[in-house]
């Protein structure tokens, strides 16, 4: 049970790392533009993706950190 909910965790991870700009703009063009009838769980969805986005930018631009801050990154040359 552990490794399936650490393999949905990392599976939901991906999803919203690759797929969050493509709900936020695609989601109202699918809606005004195509005439796509309304949904309660896409427009929960394109939220969850505007709060990830806002997330990404406090944390970069505000804070000034990086996701590499604990050293853990293989990029990192070791001394």
């Amino acid at each position: 049970m552990k490794r399936v909910l650490k393999d949905l965790y990392g599976a939901g991870i991906l999803f919203f790392y690759y797929a969050k700009w493509f709900i936020v703009i695609g989601l109202p063009i699918y809606y005004f533009y195509l005439g796509i009838k309304r949904n309660i769980i896409l427009d929960i969805l394109w939220v969850w993706c505007i709060i990830l986005i806002i997330k990404d930018f406090i944390y970069k631009f505000i804070l000034k950190k990086s996701y590499c801050d604990s050293g853990n990154c293989s990029t990192k040359k070791e001394k």
